[in-house]
């Protein structure tokens, strides 16, 4: 059986999208998958570019309609929230709580994930958010915890030790797929082993 790490965002589409086609795609080969949510790298933008905002804002709309694009074409459930997601914080921290060890099971990120990305308004509306909540088994700690940061911090150092510098990542026998396509490299790799 191969262990596979699965770093993600939850405000990623590309990871929500890889979190979806995961089971099919490696259907029929033994693994068991550990999820480590973590905070990527922030873009970072030209400092002397006056529209650096701008841009950054154009690019994250053109991003969210390309995954649209690639849900709809998989029969993904895909809805472009009503807001800009830009800080997934509290979502990382609501998935981390939910375990002892900072490890959500795939009942919690499919929840966390299909929150934010399969029924578009806004994901941040306060009774959302409470009705998320309710979904989800029992926290065992509070999401403002020291011990939700120190799982946090050490999620993005093991994400950096093995080389992950972007969402959706895989790790696995401390081989690195990123990407769109990592999952089919993935996939590729399994079966060559």
């Amino acid at each position: 059986m191969k262990h596979i790490t699965f770093y993600l965002d939850f405000v990623a589409p590309y990871a929500y999208l890889s979190f979806e086609e995961m089971p099919s795609l490696l259907m029929g080969l033994s693994y068991c998958v550990h999820y480590k949510p973590i905070q990527p790298p922030p873009i970072h933008t030209h400092a002397a570019a006056p529209d650096a905002l701008h841009n950054e804002s154009a690019a994250r709309t053109s991003m969210y309609q390309h995954a649209q694009s690639l849900a709809h074409s998989k029969a993904i459930a895909f809805e472009v929230p009503a807001m800009q997601l830009c800080d997934g914080t509290y979502f990382l921290r609501l998935a981390l709580a939910s375990d002892a060890q900072g490890l959500p099971n795939r009942y919690v990120c499919e929840t966390v994930f299909r929150h934010l990305w399969a029924s578009g308004g806004d994901p941040t509306d306060s009774q959302r958010l409470q009705h998320l909540q309710t979904q989800l088994p029992a926290l065992h700690t509070d999401i403002h915890s020291a011990e939700v940061q120190a799982q946090l911090h050490a999620h993005k150092a093991q994400a950096q030790a093995c080389g992950v510098v972007q969402v959706p990542s895989l790790e696995v026998d401390g081989k690195v797929f990123s990407g769109l396509d990592a999952l089919p490299r993935l996939r590729n790799y399994l079966d060559a082993a």
